[in-house]
């Protein structure tokens, strides 16, 4: 069995890395991806993902979101930004409103992991209700408060989280 916690410290950890992050609302239901993060861990976030050097972050996005969605789309307005200190990982993360243009749901998968290391186990739309019955330690840090789905789009500004508060 593969050393998740390994893989991602190996691919991700001990450098500063720069991610793109879309906000896909529909019928009130935010598309969310729970990844494998170790033996009965998991960890629920938007599509997205690291930024390539040389792309922007728009074509970014929407690289990312076909990887792991399967769906096309047209990348809205800039919301905030994130700042992840957990070491070994630190992470800047850029947050957008995404609208889906074209492209089919599916479970895709990471192309820096091998078919053993794929960290995706599913992918679907959550109402605000199944996003609250997530514990807060297996959802990313900006979801852990929010009383409706619309409190992510109105945040403007950089957020960071201490003890899973605003700070």
């Amino acid at each position: 069995m593969p050393n998740i916690k390994k893989d991602i410290a190996d691919n991700f950890g001990n450098r500063l890395r720069t991610r793109v992050n879309g906000l896909l609302i529909q019928e009130d239901k935010l598309l969310m991806i729970k990844h494998r993060m170790g033996e009965n861990s998991h960890f629920w976030n938007v599509p997205g993902g690291g930024m390539n050097y040389g792309q922007n972050a728009r074509d970014n996005l929407r690289r990312e979101f076909l990887e792991e969605t399967g769906l096309h789309i047209e990348v809205g307005p800039y919301l905030f930004v994130h700042e992840l200190l957990a070491p070994p990982l630190h992470a800047v993360e850029l947050f957008f409103e995404v609208q889906q243009v074209g492209g089919q749901l599916l479970l895709g998968k990471d192309p820096e992991l091998g078919d053993e290391q794929q960290l995706i186990e599913e992918i679907r739309f959550l109402n605000l209700d199944e996003i609250k019955t997530i514990p807060a330690s297996e959802k990313h840090a900006v979801f852990r408060g929010i009383n409706s789905l619309n409190d992510v789009r109105i945040w403007k500004g950089y957020f960071n989280f201490e003890n899973n508060s605003i700070k």
